[in-house]
């Protein structure tokens, strides 16, 4: 019970429909109790008229408004537990569902905050099972095994009382099998627990499995290898059903070793009471009220193996979840007062190593870009371009050397200001599964139709949304997949550009467009950057944009700085790459 510790804050802030849901639950169990004792005195006032009852006088009226009273009693009696037993579940039911809601809204909030570093570590399908099979888990014990647990403790206290009160001797016959039972579901607990961490540590491996084979579904089809995919997927489902299987057989074994230690109590009990019935140490009414009380035991107790097959998985799912929560971010956002950015940006003798890789990116690197100044960054591929987005965006912190923002460390700034005052188009271009406007408006919640419309323009690809069936309203699908590489490029750019931040940064973001295209998008930018702090990362060298410095990287290092005619007069790395993007441009 260790891993479900956790859960007694949730249970503390829900304490009122906890409480409620518990008093419901033992006036339910006093209903029923109680209802069981008019049954035995008809009885004991029928077996007592037995004469009467064979006359033919009849049955004497005090006798026959004895018996309607007592039945009166026992539906009235009947009808309170239904009335308890609805507001119970209204209660305990509903509190899991609360406990849920909270539980996987903590689960994403933690995601969020998580760097790319944790998301390259961890499988996707993983994540996903624990917000979706480890929460729902956790819910069926803080819902369903509590209420039944918290049921099963009144409902034997009050039904054991009653039947001490009727016969004390004939109680501790009833009760010999529970030692029994004691004993077997401390044995049982340590195989369900063992059983069901397997279970869930195999479930996340095939929910990873299935998310990457439907993301990758192009690539699997491109080189046929659907048969070779299933296979490998059958195998591991093949794994989890017979880990369940083994945890059902364990369950099967469990339920009907309740169910016989019960029966064995029910023959005990007519042995037993027959005989103490027989000698008038008890009347037969006593003995009829008894086996309602052991029949009343019964679903409790036999529900108890499913209750504590329920609590071991919650169990091993809470103690992923407690493994998942307790990560402290690489990254941890400043409470410093809200900064807004104008654009100054240095880097001052930074080194980065990527630390799930142990690639070294950046050595050493430092310039200024003053506000309003328009950097190029440019080199070969692996050269370390993309990691000063990273870096900039708090991604990842350096190993060493300080990065500043407006002459303030960037550790000193909250990561929302930080965020909000840039804007990105990013290498990887990523598409939610949502109309073009949404995803273009998904930069700036507050934009109007007018202002996505000249955004698309600017990226010049409004003509071509317009085309399309629904316009603005056209789905892209998963991840942008009914879009083409350029076009999700440009979508990307109308979204950074409508946010309208004082610094963009511009990671090779033109690279799947053609060069009519290109050019113009490119004579936008000169208008569009003319008041903004801008870094383009490229491999490529755009001669139409002129811009202050540029920082030509080799071997993670600044190799080159200059403008570009002095950089071209010095014949050194940026001249070789000008010479040979020219030779290409012109034998097209």
């Amino acid at each position: 019970m260790q891993h479900l510790k956790s859960l007694n804050f949730y249970f503390l802030k829900y304490k009122w429909l906890f409480f409620t849901g518990t008093l419901f639950v033992a006036l339910s169990n006093v209903f029923q109790v109680f209802a069981p004792h008019y049954i035995g005195d008809m009885i004991d006032l029928v077996e007592k008229n037995m004469d009467a009852f064979q006359s033919e006088t009849g049955v004497p009226s005090g006798v026959f408004n004895a018996l309607l009273i007592f039945a009166a009693l026992f539906v009235a009696f009947t009808l309170l537990r239904g009335i308890c037993m609805f507001i119970m579940r209204q209660t305990l039911i509903i509190m899991s569902r609360h406990i849920e809601f909270d539980q996987k809204n903590e689960l994403f909030a933690k995601y969020e905050i998580l760097t790319p570093a944790f998301f390259k570590r961890n499988n996707t399908g993983d994540l996903m099972s624990r917000v979706a099979e480890d929460v729902g888990r956790v819910r069926q014990y803080v819902g369903p095994a509590v209420m039944y647990f918290i049921n099963l403790v009144f409902n034997s206290v009050l039904a054991i009382w009653m039947m001490v009160q009727i016969s004390p001797s004939l109680a501790l016959y009833v009760l010999l099998p529970l030692p029994v039972l004691s004993v077997s579901i401390y044995f049982v607990n340590s195989i369900i627990n063992k059983k069901s961490e397997l279970i869930q540590a195999q479930l996340s491996n095939l929910t990873s499995i299935a998310q990457e084979s439907f993301s990758g579904i192009r690539v699997i089809q491109a080189y046929a290898q659907e048969e070779k995919e299933g296979i490998y997927f059958e195998e591991n489902c093949e794994k989890y059903k017979n880990l369940s299987l083994s945890l059902s057989r364990v369950d099967a074994f469990f339920q009907p070793l309740m169910v016989l230690l019960i029966g064995m109590s029910v023959l005990i009990t007519i042995f037993a009471g027959g005989v103490q019935v027989m000698n008038d140490t008890i009347s037969p009414g006593d003995l009829a009220e008894f086996l309602f009380y052991i029949n009343m035991l019964t679903w409790p107790v036999t529900s108890l193996g499913w209750v504590v097959s329920i609590v071991q998985r919650a169990a091993a799912s809470q103690k992923r979840i407690n493994e998942f929560l307790l990560i402290t971010p690489d990254i941890v956002s400043s409470d410093k007062p809200v900064r807004s950015i104008k654009g100054k940006i240095r880097f001052e003798d930074v080194t980065f190593t990527y630390p799930d890789t142990g690639v070294t990116a950046l050595k050493n690197i430092s310039f200024t870009v003053e506000p309003g100044e328009k950097v190029a960054i440019v080199g070969k591929t692996g050269a370390g371009k993309s990691t000063i987005c990273d870096l900039l965006f708090r991604l990842y912190d350096p190993d060493s050397g300080i990065i500043y923002i407006d002459d303030v460390p960037i550790k000193n700034y909250n990561l929302e200001d930080l965020r909000r005052g840039m804007s990105v188009v990013p290498q990887d271009v990523f598409l939610f599964s949502d109309t073009i406007r949404n995803n273009i408006a998904f930069s700036n919640s507050n934009a109007t139709e007018e202002e996505v419309k000249t955004f698309a323009a600017f990226a010049s690809i409004r003509e071509e949304i317009e085309y399309f069936k629904d316009g603005f309203n056209t789905m892209v699908g998963e991840r942008g997949v009914t879009l083409s590489g350029g076009q999700k490029q440009r979508v990307s750019i109308a979204r950074a550009f409508l946010k309208n931040s004082p610094v963009i940064l511009m990671d090779d973001s033109l690279s799947a467009v053609d060069s009519n295209t290109e050019k113009t998008i490119l004579g936008n930018l000169i208008t569009y950057l003319e008041a903004k702090t801008a870094i383009i990362i490229t491999h490529r060298i755009f001669s139409l944009l002129e811009f202050d410095q540029i920082l030509v990287l080799d071997d993670h290092r600044i190799a080159e700085r200059g403008t570009h005619e002095s950089l071209l007069e010095k014949r050194g790395i940026y001249y070789t790459i000008y010479e040979s993007q020219r030779l290409e441009e012109n034998d097209l």
